[in-house]
């Protein structure tokens, strides 16, 4: 697993406006306390002068209607998760059909209200109460502009319409024009400023990835580093013990790489640690396998998932490709060797974790003492 799979996705561009999940649990989460409201306030302006006595089969079907609406968004609120597995078109679409129905009802209702030839008290309620939700749900709705606006066109517009067709109180009509353009431009701004927000967000998570892919990849070479090799070791050690599975260590150094250094220079040495990184990437190229430079020219390779002669061809391959890998440095054509030393165990303690570690080491020093550009298998029997 090198550095540039495990870190894919890193620089994905941030969509504005897009409604995901992040964005409908904000929704949730601002509009879904407001229901609580909504029943009260559908209530208490019934309740006003006894409203509902006079108007009974209004009072009755708009409270039914609203208690209904109430207490779906409620319990769909703590459903979604549950229903958001299997059905997530079917949850999205029923969240936001039960918000316009929430507009809608009540929009219906406050024109009825408003168009009353008497019912004064409960006229200045109902509108004081249709304010007040209203510029709460608009702001509510922030995260999209669109459920916003909707919002509060449906909830207001009725009764403007009704104002003006029935010629009652056409003043207050067109200020109810007005302030549905009022609220349409607070729901535009806080709409930005909450994508600005969302962005903001998304960069920072972005540099803290950057940061952490940093903190866990050598500069030179683009492979894993040490640090971060142990905590994959210590990772993978628990999960092949918990598992049952074989779990395979190999050590490689390059042969001789010291002259490289001193007969070419450092620059081609560092040429040379580059393109040889690569053809250990391209080789350990499974999600599970984990490549790390362990320092120098001493590079270690954690596998799972994978057999003792598995292990052992792909070393094999390594070693083969090494051997004939050529790095054209200005006029100088450089090549090298590499021997491998591994290890193997189905973990049973943590003590065995440095055992193992230490087995692979033997058995790179055993390749190196039979003459380099080798690949050896710890034998615990071998005593050399």
């Amino acid at each position: 697993m090198g550095p540039d799979r495990f870190f894919k996705g890193i620089g994905m561009a941030f969509k504005r406006h897009q409604i995901n999940r992040r964005v409908i649990d904000d929704l949730k989460n601002r509009s879904t306390i407001g229901m609580y409201f909504y029943m009260a306030v559908t209530i208490g302006v019934l309740c006003v002068d006894g409203f509902y006595k006079r108007h009974v089969l209004f009072s009755t079907v708009f409270l039914i209607l609203m208690l209904l609406i109430a207490v779906f968004r409620i319990s769909h609120y703590y459903l979604f998760d549950k229903m958001d597995k299997k059905y997530s078109r079917l949850n999205y679409g029923a969240f936001f059909t039960s918000v316009y129905a929430t507009s809608l009802t009540w929009g219906m209702g406050f024109a009825y209200f408003m168009v009353q030839p008497e019912e004064l008290s409960s006229k200045i309620i109902m509108l004081a109460s249709t304010v007040g939700l209203n510029s709460g749900g608009v702001v509510a709705f922030i995260p999209s502009w669109r459920t916003s606006a909707l919002y509060t066109v449906i909830m207001l517009m009725p009764a403007a319409v009704m104002m003006f067709y029935l010629g009652v109180y056409v003043t207050l009509g067109f200020l109810i024009i007005l302030f549905i353009i009022y609220m349409m431009m607070i729901a535009f701004r806080g709409n930005r400023e909450y994508w600005d927000a969302l962005e903001n967000e998304h960069l920072l998570k972005l540099k803290s990835d950057e940061i952490e892919r940093i903190s866990r990849v050598d500069v030179l070479t683009g492979l894993y580093n040490r640090r971060y090799f142990d905590e994959i070791f210590n990772i993978e050690w628990k999960s092949a013990g918990r598992n049952n599975t074989l779990l395979i260590i190999i050590i490689a150094d390059i042969d001789y790489f010291k002259p490289i250094n001193d007969i070419y220079g450092h620059l081609a040495g560092d040429a040379y640690l580059k393109k040889i990184s690569e053809l250990f990437a391209a080789t350990f190229k499974r999600q599970t396998d984990f490549v790390a430079r362990y320092g120098g020219e001493e590079f270690v390779f954690l596998l799972n998932d994978i057999d003792k002669d598995a292990a052992i061809a792909l070393a094999e391959e390594v070693r083969y490709k090494t051997e004939n890998m050529t790095l054209s440095h200005y006029n100088h054509r450089i090549q090298a060797t590499i021997s491998m030393g591994i290890s193997a165990c189905i973990p049973q303690t943590d003590d065995q974790k440095d055992h193992l570690f230490e087995k692979a080491d033997k058995a790179l020093y055993q390749a190196k003492n039979r003459g380099r550009n080798r690949v050896v298998f710890y034998d615990d029997g071998d005593k050399e």
